[in-house]
Parts: structure tokens; sequence; C-alpha cells
């Protein structure tokens, strides 16, 4: 079942998507360096299952509209589009799932409209309520004296630097993040100020195709990298306008799958091992063995299958 393009008007941007199948809906929410093709495994899978599976490009990437305006990237901006997308549908209510910044927004939906989103899967970054500090302050603590890579990735030469070299830039960090990643080519999140950091040699990995990585790749030469830094450089702003959200729990039905190889979880790792406790109806989490942070392009069969069982898990609506 092929996935057909879609526009949609929704808070003030035009939002391009993918959809595939008739049902329930399912929101599909990619991350950074993705697009909605992160999801081109689950869209048919899901449609055969019985679901209505929809995969936005999200604000700033792909074919959807790209503000000018830093601000324009807030987290109550990102999740207004979805919101929108979804009523634009005329759906009801619907499940979400994310991956990377996906992940974070799919969590910030189920904190601010649990009558819209019903249950929630989070892949590779799992949920943690508001901390104490904002995230520049917290980097900072964690990490004195290094430069973390989301500082990296707020710096405003970063956004020339991906652009230099698009396909390049893109490999490296597909190959760095994924689990076929070994030794000094593993990604790290932080590095010393002194050295400069990149994987000592750049594979193609075994679940990428030269077809995948030329879309990719075509995407990023028309949408540039600008919007989705911009979801970086508006962290402490969400952390400062969502101090209603301290020690918020995410109350529906939840689904965490991530790689036994991610990097992500290993600094994460205190969020992971409080996910029963900030996702009290939690009813599974995963990591899948050889996987890295792109969960569900690395493993997608098993992915489908957790996702597909999780679904038919729900109540019926």
């Amino acid at each position: 079942m092929n996935p057909s393009s879609r526009f949609i008007d929704t808070n003030g941007i035009r939002m391009h998507y993918m959809e595939a199948g008739s049902g329930p809906l399912v929101v599909l929410l990619h991350g950074f360096p993705e697009s909605w093709h992160s999801w081109r495994h689950q869209l048919p899978a899901l449609a055969e299952a019985g679901f209505h599976a929809v995969a936005p490009d999200l604000r700033g990437y792909g074919r959807t509209d790209q503000p000018s305006a830093q601000e324009a990237y807030d987290i109550f901006q990102l999740t207004g589009d979805i919101v929108g997308l979804v009523n634009a549908l005329g759906a009801e209510s619907a499940v979400i799932f994310g991956h990377d910044w996906g992940a974070a927004i799919a969590a910030y939906l189920a904190l601010f409209r649990p009558d819209l989103f019903r249950a929630v899967a989070l892949l590779s970054v799992p949920y943690a309520p508001r901390g104490k500090v904002c995230p520049t302050q917290w980097e900072q603590q964690r990490y004195p004296g290094k430069i973390f890579y989301q500082a990296a990735l707020r710096a405003p030469g970063t956004d020339a630097y991906l652009k230099s070299d698009i396909r390049m830039n893109l490999l490296k960090g597909l190959y760095a993040l994924s689990g076929e990643a070994e030794g000094a080519d593993r990604w790290s999140p932080v590095r010393d100020p002194s050295v400069h950091s990149a994987p000592a040699q750049v594979k193609m990995p075994s679940w990428l195709t030269e077809a995948d990585l030329d879309f990719v790749e075509a995407e990023y030469r028309m949408a540039g990298f600008t919007g989705g830094l911009n979801y970086y450089r508006n962290m402490d702003r969400n952390w400062a306008m969502t101090p209603f959200l301290d020690g918020a729990k995410i109350i529906q039905p939840a689904l965490f799958i991530a790689g036994d190889r991610d990097a992500v979880i290993d600094f994460l790792r205190p969020a992971w091992e409080r996910l029963e406790l900030n996702m009290p109806n939690l009813t599974k989490k995963v990591l899948l063995p050889g996987a890295g942070h792109w969960t569900q392009q690395e493993k997608p069969e098993e992915v489908n299958r957790l996702l597909i069982e999780f679904l038919q898990s729900l109540p019926k609506h």
C-alpha cells in the first residue's frame, strides 16, 4: 500500500505529509536530521494493519513551510502544528508516535492535549519531566569543560557547515549513531574543545540504500538545516515557558522502544530508568539488540510488530 503525498493548512503554515490506509488515526513524528521518510517502513505496515497512518514533514523540514523567526520553532508552535493537523483530518482522537525530536514533541502533545492524543509511543528519546535547571545549565553541570552536541547544533555557523557537504554530513550522522558503528566510529554526545570530532571512518549502513540517501539529501538541499536546528535553539525558551509541567507525568497508555546500542540512551540513562514512574501506564519498554539511534529504520520489522501490537491493545475508538 503506497503512501500518498498531501498538503494541509495548520497553525498558519502549509504542512506536507504522507498518508496510507484508513481507520483509527496514527500520527508519526520524525527527528533530526530526518523527514517523513524515516517512517517509510511503518506507513504501509500500519495501513495494512487497519490504521490511518500519517507522517508529516515537521515545521522547517522537507516540503513543509519554514518560518524565518527562530521563535517560530518553540514547543507551542511545534505542538500546535500537529493539533491542527489532527483537527484538519477530522479525527476525534489520535495515537501519536515520535522518534528523536518527534518523541519530545509527542511527549508534549500527550501532556498538553490528553483529550486528543489517547496513547503515545516514544522511540529513542525517553520522557523525563521538566528539569530543575534549563537545558544549557544542565549541559554545563553534567559535562563541565566539554562541548555538548546540542551546544554545537545551536551555534550560528552550524547551518552553513552542514550545507557545505550535505550528503557526507548526513551519512556521518546516520552511520556514527547506528548500531553498526564500532569503537572510534561511534558517536559521542560530548567532545573536548581541543579535539575535532569526526568518526574514524564513514560507511553506508546496511539498512540504508543509496536511494534512501539520495532522497534525504535532496530534501535538505531544498529545505536546508536551519528549521531543524532552531528546535535546539528554542530548548531554553521551552523550559522557561513551561514551569507548569514541573513533575508532570504522561498518563496515557504508552510504549517505549530504543536500540541497545543507542548512544542517546547512554546519556539519558536516568530518564530510561525512571520511565515507569514518569509514564505510569507504560505497557512495555524495549531495547532492540544491535540497534542504534535510527530505531525504526534499523529494525523495521521488530518496530512494526511492537507498534501494531500496542495499537491493537488499545481500547477501540
